[in-house]
């Protein structure tokens, strides 16, 4: 079994002002609440191939997630493969809307059994609801400050 999950809104911005905002992966922990910190494993810091360990808590709960860039499209997506303990991918995809930019945000997650499997699974699936859709709600107030 895995979490499949995404979240998408609305941004009053174009989708490259929205990639700025995104392609810093080391600045995620600023709208990511989950993600404490970013450190990169590789000398690239942007582009498929770049590969980082991020720090992530959610409630008591920490993990030192491992991740690598498999998709890298300026304004229109950004893929990530979950290589650590969590096993998983996830997506950014950026669309042009006529008010600006339609941002969503996928991850299919796998849980080893010893974080409960596939009643970790179910029980973090609301949880991650939940975070991503402060995360989305905290990015956007960035982006359409800026």
């Amino acid at each position: 079994m895995t979490v499949s999950i995404e979240q998408c809104t609305s941004m009053r911005a174009s989708p490259e002002v929205v990639w700025r905002a995104v392609e810093d992966i080391s600045s995620h922990p600023r709208w990511m609440r989950d993600a404490v910190s970013v450190e990169f494993v590789t000398d690239r810091h942007e582009g498929v191939g770049t590969e980082f360990r991020c720090l992530t808590r959610i409630g008591p709960f920490t993990n030192r997630d491992v991740l690598k860039v498999t998709e890298w499209i300026p304004n229109s997506a950004m893929g990530i493969e979950h290589t650590g303990v969590v096993k998983g991918t996830g997506r950014f995809t950026l669309e042009p809307e006529p008010d600006g930019t339609r941002f969503c945000w996928e991850e299919v997650l796998r849980f080893p059994w010893w974080m409960g499997g596939a009643v970790g699974e179910r029980a973090a699936k609301p949880v991650l609801h939940r975070v991503w859709r402060t995360n989305l709600r905290l990015l956007k107030e960035i982006v359409e400050r800026s």
